[in-house]
C-alpha cells in the first residue's frame, strides 16, 4: 500500500501544510469539495478545482480523478487535487496520515481509524478524541505548536492585526447569491472602490490596499459569509506567496507526523 499523507482541504493553511510536507519529498494528495469558498486562491491548491492545474511558489497542483492519476501525479512530482468532500478514496486507498484543513472551528466527531494518524488544525480539535494530535493556528506564541493533549485554543473570531485594521480588512456577502468580481486579486485598491457584487449589492474596498483574497466568481454565498481580503501594506508579493502563519503550522504537522518512528520510516517507501 502506498504511503500518502491525505490533506482535507485545500485552502491556504491547507496548502501551506501541502507545500511544506512536499518539499521534503512526502506524497501528498488534496481533497476538496466540487465548489471550494476559498478566497485566497493564488496560493490554494483548491484552485486547481476551477483551473485544472495551478502553481503556488514553484509548485504544481493538478486536479485528477482517480488513483491511477494521483500516482501519475506524483510520479511527476506534481501535488494532485481530487474532488472527493466524502472521501471515498480512502476505501481503497487509506492514507498513512489525514490532516484536517478544513477549519471548521468547531468541534465536530471524527474516527482515528481514518488513518494511521489523523491531525486536526486549530479550534475544534481534542487530541486522543478526534485527532491523534492538533496544532494551535491562532497567531501568537503557540503558532505551530503541536498539542498530544487538549485543544488549540479557541476561536476569536477576530483576524489578525494588520496595521490598526482587523475585522475591516474581511470582506463579506452582503447578501446570499451569486458572486461577480470585479477587480482581481492582486489588484491596489482605494477606499470605496467596488470590490465585488453579490444580487446586485456591492461590496467595497474599506481602507486602501492591495486586494490579497477574493472568492472565485459563479460561486452561490450565504450573507455573512467571507468573500475577499484587503491588505493595508502596498506590497504585493503577500498575494503569490505563503504566508507566515501557513508556514508555521505547516512545520507543525511536519513535527506531528515525524514523531512517530513507524510512520516516518513508511513515508518515503517507494
Amino acid at each position: 500500500m502506498t504511503a500518502y499523507v491525505l490533506v482535507w482541504g485545500g485552502g491556504d493553511l491547507a496548502s501551506g501544510v501541502a507545500l511544506r510536507l512536499h518539499r521534503v519529498g512526502i506524497r501528498v494528495l488534496v481533497v476538496e469539495t466540487p465548489q471550494p469558498t476559498v478566497v485566497r486562491r493564488t496560493v490554494a491548491f483548491a484552485q486547481a478545482v476551477f483551473e485544472g492545474e495551478v502553481k503556488i511558489e514553484g509548485v504544481a497542483g493538478r486536479l485528477v480523478g482517480t488513483w491511477e492519476e494521483v500516482a501519475e501525479t506524483w510520479r511527476m512530482e506534481t501535488v494532485p487535487v481530487m474532488v472527493d468532500p466524502e472521501l471515498n478514496i480512502i476505501d481503497d486507498h487509506k492514507p498513512l496520515v489525514l490532516v484536517d484543513s478544513r477549519m471548521r472551528k468547531k468541534y465536530a466527531p471524527l474516527s482515528l481509524g481514518l488513518a494511521d494518524m489523523v491531525v486536526g488544525l486549530g479550534p475544534g480539535f481534542v487530541a486522543k478524541d478526534n485527532c491523534h494530535a492538533a496544532i494551535e493556528t491562532n497567531r501568537g506564541h503557540f503558532l505551530g505548536r503541536v498539542y498530544w493533549e487538549g485543544s488549540p485554543e479557541p476561536d476569536t473570531g477576530v483576524p489578525g492585526k494588520v496595521k490598526e485594521y482587523t475585522r475591516e480588512r474581511v470582506l463579506r456577502a452582503p447578501a446570499s447569491g451569486e458572486v461577480v468580481n470585479h477587480v482581481h486579486i492582486g489588484d491596489s485598491v482605494n477606499a470605496g472602490d467596488p470590490i465585488l457584487s453579490v444580487e446586485w449589492n456591492t461590496v467595497t474596498s474599506p481602507f486602501d490596499g492591495v486586494v490579497r483574497g477574493l472568492i472565485h466568481e459563479g460561486i452561490m454565498v450565504r450573507q455573512g459569509m467571507k468573500v475577499g481580503d484587503v491588505d493595508p501594506r502596498p506590497e504585493t508579493f503577500r498575494y503569490w506567496t505563503v504566508s507566515e502563519k501557513s508556514i508555521a503550522i505547516g512545520g507543525g504537522v511536519l513535527e506531528a507526523i515525524l514523531t512517530h518512528k513507524e510512520i516516518r520510516s513508511r513515508l518515503w517507501e517507494n
